[in-house]
């Protein structure tokens, strides 16, 4: 005869928490995030504050507060030549380096996320430019863009100078010395560097994917693209928020390749002036700060703006 088994003991039920102990770890939790809660509400909404009251001002350097202006700088703000320039260069350079750096970040992801030989190196070599220094690649950038640099060597080595002529592109074409050109140049540079980190953002919104439904769709006959668009596409859409508000605030806030390719000025004929740098010549070069913070408020509802349209567009799943 085989002995019966013992029955096992119960495991003890957990002591329900007092109130105080339930305070104490509230309390504790409260007191983790108290530090970045309010360095966050010192050094950015308190900045927001102090510099929309700087505006109202005729604030110097040392002396703070002068006159009250009121909306006095806003009305110079909106009626200046330079500045609606460079809110026509900053939102042209938005609206098409946004959704250029968005696919091509979505296409590097893709590729990246498949089962392929080398996909580390590759994921290593699409993100190494925007680890890279944004200066140094502006440098080598001019350098290349020059009327005897290595673009025009290059596609006048493959046969293209026909081509680039009929576009109205000689063979030694200035390419960011010319007001037609410099913009699109700048362009076709940051979709380049950014690209790699949106391909990140995507490579992370793509791993959250069960592989199921992919098999379940290949069981039903879908092809790649048919899961492309119909699965991956789709359930990326909080993907597509976080990158198109990353993008978007990027774009607008562009300086240091607009700084370097054309100067303060902006140049040729401030066809590179942006918003930034509008705000950082009244700021650092003129000594204007309350007309520089003026810019700064605007910039700042703008972006603001763009981010609450974007939230409307991507729906309630961007939350997600």
């Amino acid at each position: 005869m085989t002995a019966a088994a013992s029955p096992v003991p119960a495991a003890p039920a957990a002591a329900p928490r007092s109130r105080s102990e339930k305070t104490a770890e509230m309390l504790a939790g409260y007191g983790f995030i108290a530090i970045p809660v309010a360095l966050f509400l010192v050094l950015n909404i308190g900045a927001i504050v102090f510099a929309a009251v700087i505006s109202l001002y005729d604030w110097k350097v040392r002396g703070g507060a002068g006159a009250f202006l009121g909306l006095e700088n806003y009305q110079a703000l909106l009626t200046d030549r330079t500045f609606q320039k460079a809110i026509y260069n900053t939102v042209t350079y938005t609206l098409v380096v946004v959704p250029a750096q968005m696919a091509l970040g979505l296409l590097l992801a893709v590729v990246v996320n498949a089962k392929l030989r080398g996909q580390t190196f590759f994921r290593a070599a699409f993100y190494f430019p925007a680890i890279a220094s944004s200066a140094a690649i502006t440098v080598l950038f001019i350098f290349m863009l020059q009327p005897d640099g290595l673009f025009n060597d290059v596609r006048g080595a493959l046969g293209l100078d026909p081509l680039f002529q009929a576009l109205g592109y000689s063979a030694d074409h200035n390419w960011l010395g010319n007001v037609s050109t410099a913009l699109g140049s700048i362009m076709v540079l940051n979709i380049w560097t950014t690209s790699g980190t949106m391909m990140l953002f995507y490579l992370a919104s793509l791993q959250t994917i069960p592989n199921e439904i992919y098999e379940a769709a290949r069981i039903d006959g879908a092809g790649p693209w048919q899961s492309f668009w119909r699965i991956t596409f789709p359930l990326l859409k909080p993907g597509h928020f976080f990158v198109a508000t990353v993008s978007v605030i990027g774009a607008l806030q562009l300086f240091d390749q607009a700084y370097i390719g054309g100067s303060s000025n902006g140049d040729p004929d401030y066809s590179l002036m942006t918003i930034v740098l509008y705000l950082y010549n009244a700021a650092f070069r003129q000594v204007n700060l309350d007309y520089a913070a003026a810019v700064g408020i605007v910039l700042f509802v703008i972006i603001f703006s763009a981010t609450l349209i974007q939230r409307r567009l991507f729906g309630d799943t961007a939350a997600a």
